[in-house]
């Protein structure tokens, strides 16, 4: 259950209940898409980081180890030790980007396994039986991800077909959730919004799925290179034909500028690799702009990554210090590095809540919207 605390414009300050634990939002959901956050922090340390919300993901999940075992070891949540909420995505992302041969029909996708080779079938029934297999708080419906770009004629077929799949989740979460000895009989389920860069579809797509009164909504289809101010655009032209009392997921969202636009614009929920994968690579978010660690300059820096920031890693360690892990090829440069971009998204989701709450959001916004993203 989503309930809307205060508004500022658009953007939203609100909670959201699940069987897992209550949400405070905006919030974004931090990455372990095979159970685990790249870049070796636990579940245990995202706690410590103020993760919210872990996000897993279907299709690896269901390649290895298999649904069906973390099934029998009692569901994801105890699987990987971590006892607040879970969304799992689809698999439908990762079916049409790492597949490459697939064959998609009405039923549902053929394709091989990026990992063996092996012939794998997917459809909104067995994308839904997995995810229950798998326990999680929220469930990803099966879709189909086009390509961008793509014609008007293909993205509205596709759209179609999206439609008619989210029925078909809808009906078997139902079924699953009914069964006795289901995983989270409570498990949600969150429609997606298609319709690529097209704003006509997208309206008339979200006014079709938001009939079928899911537990939540996202726009996906985005992030996938059109350019931001595309994406900015069809969030503005689909935010009122979401549901109010509903959240608003916008998937593979992105850098702080990204989520501070999108928040103002009505989204709700985010999630992105960015920080965990732009900080195995010694990029690091500040207060200040992005800071390249690799820099000759912080050889002898004895200051921490930003001194506005107090997650484990500026509290305990010097610019120094994690300059010389990285150029040592040290795991520990990684996993300190990570836990830093982890616990300044985090926080920035915080602050953002407080300047909702405080209604002073505009300002933030005008503060940081440009200058997070800046390179130092």
């Amino acid at each position: 259950m989503y309930t809307l605390l205060k508004q500022e414009g658009a953007a939203r300050r609100g909670e959201f209940s699940t069987v897992h634990g209550t949400v405070q939002t905006p919030a974004f959901m931090n990455v372990g898409t095979a159970a685990a956050i790249k870049g070796g922090v636990s579940s245990y340390d995202l706690v410590d980081l103020k993760c919210q919300v872990e996000l897993c993901n279907t299709y690896h999940l269901h390649v290895r180890p298999g649904d069906e075992l973390i099934r029998r070891m009692g569901g994801l949540h105890k699987f990987m030790g971590w006892n607040r909420p879970i969304l799992t995505d689809s698999g439908g992302f990762q079916v049409f980007s790492l597949a490459v041969l697939r064959k998609i029909q009405e039923e549902g996708v053929t394709f091989n396994s990026h990992v063996d080779g092996r012939k794998i079938f997917m459809s909104p029934e067995v994308s839904m039986q997995i995810q229950s297999n798998l326990g999680s708080t929220i469930a990803m419906a099966f879709d189909e991800c086009v390509e961008n770009p793509s014609t008007y004629d293909y993205s509205a077929r596709s759209c179609a077909r999206t439609a008619r799949w989210l029925r078909r989740c809808k009906t078997e979460m139902e079924r699953l959730n009914s069964l006795p000895g289901t995983v989270n009989p409570h498990q949600m389920l969150f429609g997606i919004n298609q319709g690529c860069v097209y704003d006509e579809l997208r309206i008339a797509h979200m006014q079709e799925i938001a009939e079928m009164d899911l537990d939540g909504y996202a726009i996906g289809g985005l992030a996938v290179g059109e350019p931001a101010e595309d994406m900015y655009r069809i969030i503005s032209a689909v935010e009122p034909y979401m549901p109010a009392a509903k959240p608003r997921y916008l998937m593979g969202v992105g850098t702080p500028g990204n989520i501070i636009e999108a928040v103002s614009r009505g989204v709700d929920l985010f999630d992105c690799v960015m920080p965990s994968r732009n900080a195995r690579h010694g990029h690091l978010n500040t207060w200040s702009g992005i800071r390249n660690i690799m820099n000759a300059k912080y050889a002898e820096d004895d200051q921490p990554i930003d001194p506005e920031c107090d997650c484990p890693t500026c509290r305990r360690h010097s610019r120094a210090y994690l300059r010389h892990l990285f150029k040592a090829n040290e795991m520990l440069g990684m996993r300190l590095a990570v836990m830093h971009n982890l616990y300044f998204y985090n926080t920035l989701m915080e602050r953002i809540r407080e300047a909702l709450d405080e209604g002073t959001f505009q300002e933030f916004h005008d503060r940081y919207v440009t200058l997070l993203d800046t390179r130092i």
